[in-house]
């Protein structure tokens, strides 16, 4: 009598399970990678507010760099931003508002579909709110905003 040979697909289970595994991880990491877009997306908006927010109450008419790092704070990725206070040319006093624009913001990704894809990095549309002016430094509790 011969002895029982192990079946011949004995492996074909470990094949099967590494492939289907490998397409389940690149669509997790895809969907991950979409997730970290919409989280960037978000906090460039959020980011924008919060900027011309500072700019506003803190009266930083000429100094767009202290305005920017308060806005890297929130998301680093952040190089480029357009401060333009209306009217153009005002003061302290004269000053309605301002609009602040965030530009050249660009998204890299890190999933293997981009890899596959070839994309490089895409780049985000312009962020830009406007905010009307306020009190600008003369909060009488407190203008720790503006440290």
């Amino acid at each position: 009598m011969r002895p029982a040979l192990k079946s011949p697909q004995s492996g074909a289970t470990a094949v099967e399970f590494a492939l289907v595994l490998l397409i389940f991880l690149t669509f997790l990491l895809g969907i991950m990678d979409f997730s970290r877009m919409l989280y960037t997306w978000n906090a460039a908006n959020e980011a924008t507010r919060a900027g011309a927010r500072y700019a506003v109450v803190c009266d930083d008419t000429g100094n767009s760099a202290q305005v920017l790092l308060k806005m890297q704070a929130l998301l680093p990725q952040i190089q480029t931003i357009n401060l333009a206070w209306i009217p153009a040319g005002c003061d302290t006093s004269t000053c309605e508002g301002v609009t602040l624009t965030i530009t050249n913001l660009d998204y890299q990704w890190i999933s293997p579909i981009a890899g596959i894809a070839k994309l490089s990095a895409i780049r985000m549309p312009s962020f830009s709110t406007f905010l009307t002016r306020e009190v600008m430094r003369k909060d009488p509790n407190s203008d720790a905003i503006c440290i």
